[in-house]
């Protein structure tokens, strides 16, 4: 937590940073011999995000009409940090993250509400700009709403910008996703 300081320093203002935290409520880390936990009553936002992100990959129907929407709006771990650990970890959360978006945005589409969906599957776009099955995600949301016309300007921008970006085509898959007739 203290990088540039010693170590007696660092555990200094740890043992400060402590103190500070009994002091203005209740206890949040137990010392359990040389080992500091957290408190059995602490919540970590990690985990209860990794939890229902895994959920709604791989158990949609566990859900019911209470679809968790705070995917929506889980920011970046430790923002500014740029150590290994945490560069990895963000990684993780960021994967995971855009599968539960995609995920959430088909079982909101399927439920009819194609505002919410549509919104779950441009947050996954903004974070992945070239990521196909986002895109897919979003073409899937306007083709729900019989909007077909915005599923093919949709699927027309991203092959504009995989061509431009990477000189690359849209997949079979993506393709096979418009209407007889619209597909190039």
């Amino acid at each position: 937590m203290w990088p540039d300081v010693s170590e007696e320093h660092a555990l200094g203002s740890l043992r400060t940073a402590l103190w500070r935290l009994h002091r203005d409520r209740a206890p949040v880390v137990e010392s359990r011999g040389d080992v500091l936990t957290l408190a059995d009553d602490v919540t970590v936002d990690v985990h209860a995000f990794t939890r229902t992100a895994m959920l709604v990959v791989n158990t949609p129907d566990a859900f019911g009409d209470d679809l968790p929407l705070e995917l929506l709006s889980f920011d970046d771990l430790l923002p500014g940090w740029d150590e290994e650990w945490v560069l990895s970890q963000r990684e993780r959360l960021r994967q995971l993250r855009m599968h539960a978006l995609e995920s959430l945005s088909a079982l909101l589409a399927d439920r009819g509400r194609h505002c919410l969906a549509l919104e779950a599957a441009l947050s996954c776009v903004a974070m992945a700009p070239l990521r196909e099955s986002a895109h897919r995600a979003v073409t899937a949301v306007y083709l729900a709403e019989n909007n077909v016309v915005e599923a093919f300007r949709h699927y027309e921008a991203f092959s504009r910008l995989i061509r431009d970006e990477l000189g690359m085509e849209p997949s079979a898959n993506f393709r096979s996703m418009l209407p007889s007739g619209h597909q190039r």
